[in-house]
């Protein structure tokens, strides 16, 4: 009986002549536009904090209405609420589906015990109702992804360092999500109070071992394939969070310039200015460099650890069953 031989790796050659198949990513590209992008985002955090203002500034529309009480007779949450919202947003003849997931709720309760118990329920549901239907005999050519993608953190802007709650809930988050923090309404601390601020925050996480977005590399199966100036960017995102933001659907007067931001009695602060907050490095990171690695990282890496568990359970459990019959 021949051994069977090892194949060895293809060498890489050039074509004599043009043959075409250079299209290809034309073709792609053409066959993903007619189809759209879908971008699922969640945020949470306390009421007052501008999550829903920040959303409609990230992506320069009104997307969503706060939550939060307005009126004295609007009678307080008794628990962590869910509410989603799906948009269709275009740009240049590219339409990204987007749907934002709102967690009114949380943190406002007087017990806050548990009140983050819906949130990771949510997330792990739309896991488990894409996996049903991926082991569908008859399975739609392209199942509807209603797995979160980001989940924005909203952290309040204190100057001292993250509250117990925040660290349960981020370490809880992190294992199922790609989490992005975010310190809201920057503009009420100084620069200095900001730094000191940003460096407590990110020491606390360090000390919890709270993995956050984007992961460092050594710790993927995959890292290799990242190159050196992707690794470069994801180390200067890690450098800067979390990012301290400003969001403002407002447009104010600067000098005879519409900006879009907050004005002050000492001042305006425009949100689009890197010298006043985040908000920019922010959105280039969110839109421009990272939105298609937060969707394959949700379906590589946190829908894939789901999946293996469930299925790993469910072998147990069939295991278990053929025992007891036999």
């Amino acid at each position: 009986m021949a051994a069977a031989t090892v194949a060895s790796a293809p060498s890489e050659i050039a074509a004599n002549s043009y043959v075409g198949f250079d299209t290809i990513t034309t073709q792609i590209q053409h066959k993903l536009l007619k189809r759209g992008f879908q971008f699922n985002v969640m945020v949470v955090g306390q009421s007052g904090l501008g999550k829903s203002t920040l959303i409609n500034t990230l992506f320069a529309s009104h997307l969503i209405e706060t939550k939060g009480r307005t009126e004295a007779d609007i009678a307080p949450r008794a628990t962590t609420e869910i509410h989603a919202q799906a948009h269709v947003i275009s740009e240049n003849g590219v339409r990204l589906k987007l749907n934002i997931v709102d967690t009114p709720g949380y943190g406002d309760l007087i017990n806050n015990e548990g009140c983050w118990d819906p949130i990771v329920k949510y997330i792990k549901d739309q896991h488990s109702a894409y996996l049903r239907k991926e082991l569908t005999a008859m399975r739609e050519r392209y199942i509807p992804d209603t797995r979160i993608h980001c989940c924005l953190f909203f952290i309040n802007p204190t100057g001292h360092t993250l509250k117990p709650i925040d660290i349960v809930v981020l370490k809880k988050l992190a294992e199922i999500v790609n989490v992005v923090p975010v310190i809201a309404k920057s503009d009420s601390l100084t620069l200095e109070e900001r730094a000191v601020f940003k460096e407590r925050i990110m020491a606390e996480l360090q000390h919890s071992q709270i993995r956050l977005y984007p992961i460092d590399g050594e710790d993927l199966d995959d890292g290799e394939d990242l190159d050196d100036g992707e690794l470069a960017l994801n180390e200067q995102v890690r450098a800067m969070l979390p990012f301290a933001v400003v969001g403002s659907e407002q447009t104010v007067d600067i000098g005879g310039r519409p900006v879009r931001g907050r004005r002050h009695r000492w001042g305006v602060i425009d949100v689009e200015d890197e010298r006043h907050c985040e908000f920019v490095f922010l959105r280039n990171f969110l839109t421009r460099s990272h939105l298609q690695d937060l969707i394959e990282t949700t379906a590589q890496i946190h829908y894939e650890t789901f999946r293996s568990k469930q299925l790993l359970a469910l072998k147990e459990s069939s295991a278990k069953q053929q025992q007891a019959s036999a």
